[in-house]
């Protein structure tokens, strides 16, 4: 069912699944051990309800249909997976170990997504100094 979307749409879905994942993983300080998924779909579901404009282009029939929820669900795992498996760039590594060495900080990160969080929040850091 999913593939039956137009591209637009695809594309919109993508890019909030995108969005509400880093946004959560942000809130939670990217830790595995507060990660629940429970709490993403939770997240992901306030968005799509409220802010998302693609939302409401999905015919009723179609929402309600289980097998659009598990085209949805294989979807959003393979973002996911995607997400946690694009490596962060030479760029990202140099600056996030220039301020750490700056600032005596032992931050990890495992994907270009979490560099991200980790940069900007050692960005923070160097700023309040």
């Amino acid at each position: 069912m999913f593939k039956d979307l137009s591209p637009n749409l695809k594309s919109s879905i993508t890019r909030s699944i995108t969005q509400t994942f880093e946004q959560y993983m942000s809130d939670i300080e990217w830790s595995g051990e507060r990660f629940r998924i429970d709490d993403y779909f939770a997240n992901w579901r306030e968005y799509i309800t409220v802010k998302a404009l693609w939302y409401s282009k999905i015919p009723d029939e179609v929402k309600l249909d289980p097998k659009f929820h598990e085209d949805l669900a294989q979807r959003i795992n393979e973002i996911i997976a995607r997400i946690l498996s694009e490596p962060p760039s030479e760029d990202q590594i140099a600056a996030i170990q220039s301020m750490q060495e700056e600032l005596d900080t032992h931050y990890e990160y495992s994907c270009k997504a979490e560099a991200v969080y980790v940069e900007t929040l050692l960005k923070k850091y160097v700023e309040s100094k």
